[in-house]
């Protein structure tokens, strides 16, 4: 608030020499971000006056300073976010490492991008908007430019993939750096877990295999072959029971280092046919195991269960095997918001 009189009597050219004039303390004067914070703050609340009509109340500019560091704004709708945020959003700008504005919606990066664009533009920043119908040379070009608007599922997926590219100029993003998330409760607590997957083609699973292990199991008697833990849906054979798969696979140690791909399909033909009830986990019908919600009881369409669990229940139903497609690489929100610096609003 210091510099509020002194930034308002700078002409149009003074303000935006600003950019340059704060890039040349951080790169060549050892100046640090929040050195020239209160200034750098000052030139964004009058460029927005000036540029969009708007100036930020003070309660923004503490909602901004927050943002900068690294912590949660909370602010109800109406109350200026958008707005909040360019402040914090230019200051870090500067060092032209990249910032990414996190949104949860294409529209939103759109909108937004577009609007606080012509006031990053205006200071001499650039904008870049990246949405999931780009070319990679499009992307390269959004991420590369000083702010970059997207979703934090199209984020996610573009890290994914250049974890995967052969070449590292291949990658569409720079070294992660900083980022602000709009809806954070939603990104980062609702879906904090949600998995982003690239899955590639079809993995050549071994299909008598899940049906030998299958009939393997349906000869076992519990406690004196296998023992059950329903709450964590976990089964383990005894020692009977492991004599028993030894001659049934006629292996002289069910497992040794070589049989793991045999033992991990017994350990879920084991699960679903001793903790997965029909009617209650699952159902079948039309010749599918299709999965049922455990809290609202409401029936999965197009869900399946992960790591061969679905095929050993299909095996268990007598049903057509599908193969899954194969996972290449996935993340989490939350592990990728660990990676990169985050103020969250």
């Amino acid at each position: 608030m210091a510099y509020e009189d002194e930034i308002a009597a700078l002409s149009d050219e003074e303000l935006q020499a600003k950019t340059p004039y704060f890039r040349d303390l951080l790169e060549n004067q050892g100046k640090t971000l929040d050195d020239i914070l209160p200034e750098a703050f000052a030139v964004v609340r009058e460029a927005a006056k000036r540029v969009l009509g708007l100036f930020p109340f003070k309660v923004q500019v503490m909602g901004s300073l927050v943002l900068h560091g690294g912590n949660i704004a909370e602010m109800r709708t109406g109350e200026g976010k958008t707005l909040t945020a360019t402040m914090a959003v230019y200051l870090n700008a500067l060092p032209g490492k990249g910032v990414h504005v996190v949104t949860v919606n294409e529209y939103l990066s759109e909108r937004d991008g577009e609007e606080m664009g012509e006031l990053y533009n205006w200071l001499g920043l650039s904008v870049g908007i990246n949405v999931s119908d780009m070319s990679p040379e499009e992307k390269r070009e959004a991420y590369d430019a000083d702010i970059t608007y997207s979703t934090n599922s199209e984020i996610g997926f573009d890290f994914l993939r250049d974890n995967m590219v052969a070449r590292k100029e291949d990658r569409v993003q720079r070294p992660l750096n900083f980022a602000l998330v709009d809806e954070v409760d939603s990104i980062l607590i609702d879906e904090a877990r949600t998995p982003l997957i690239i899955s590639g083609a079809p993995a050549q699973e071994n299909t008598q295999l899940y049906i030998r292990t299958d009939r393997f199991v349906k000869t076992l008697e519990e406690e004196t072959d296998y023992t059950v833990d329903l709450e964590s849906k976990t089964v383990n054979l005894t020692d009977e029971g492991i004599k028993k798969g030894e001659k049934y696979f006629n292996l002289p140690n069910l497992y040794a280092d070589g049989n793991s791909a045999l033992t991990h399909h017994l350990d879920q033909a084991l699960r679903a046919n001793y903790t997965m009830l029909n009617n209650k986990d699952y159902v079948v019908r039309d010749g599918e195991v299709v999965l049922v919600d455990a809290f609202s009881g409401r029936i999965q369409e197009g869900r399946r269960f992960s790591d061969g669990l679905h095929q050993a229940l299909e095996a268990k139903e007598k049903v057509d095997i599908q193969e899954d497609n194969r996972a290449m690489a996935s993340i989490t929100y939350q592990t990728y918001s660990a990676v990169t610096a985050s103020c969250l609003v």
